[in-house]
């Protein structure tokens, strides 16, 4: 996914009146995962999905410029910052600890000083895997049917139908089985 890092000034009244009421919002769902405070917390979302789980410790900045397709599970206490789009499709299981940035800052210590943000969207395919403490940093695209091994740092691209693991993550192994040949089986039959 080729991306382009856009400037994001978190700092202006109207986004940090936002974040607040967000997070009141993800410490009510927190205290009390309730089903009330959970249809709360999914109504801040851009899109939302039928069949979406989230587990307590969520944690956002914005809420609307998160996607959620169907079926999606998000495990204990993932953190999805939000300057940037995070859309994530349908039938993704998303692991405990796990955090999808989608802020950088500069590089030079001296632009550091002008507290200037930079937001870089993330897109995670349909089918894909996500496991334990994973973190995905800005402008990443995850492919369909992707798994992601537990405690990686995934910087780059990854590609469909593949494992990937490790700091940073790489390649392990193409997966068998993709999603046109499951397709092809249950059609089948």
């Amino acid at each position: 996914m080729e991306t382009c890092a856009v400037i994001f000034n978190s700092l202006t009244p109207e986004l940090i009146q936002r974040r607040n009421q967000v997070h009141d919002t993800c410490r009510q769902f927190s205290r009390s995962p309730s089903r009330g405070n959970l249809l709360r917390l999914k109504a801040l979302f851009a899109g939302c999905g039928e069949e979406v789980f989230i587990e307590q410790g969520f944690y956002c900045d914005y809420g609307n410029k998160i996607s959620l397709g169907r079926c999606v599970y998000l495990n204990v206490n993932c953190t999805l910052l939000d300057g940037g789009l995070i859309s994530i499709g349908d039938d993704c299981l998303i692991g405990p600890n796990v955090q999808i940035l989608t802020i950088n800052h500069a590089v030079s210590p001296g632009e550091r000083l002008d507290k200037k943000n930079f937001a870089e969207d993330v897109s995670i395919g349909n089918n894909v895997w996500i496991g334990a403490g994973v973190i995905i940093l800005p402008g990443v695209s995850i492919g369909s049917g992707a798994i992601i091994g537990a405690g990686s740092v995934v910087n780059k691209d990854v590609a469909t139908n593949c494992m990937y693991a490790g700091n940073p993550a790489k390649k392990i192994r193409q997966l068998e089985g993709t999603l046109q040949q499951q397709d092809t089986l249950q059609q089948q039959d």
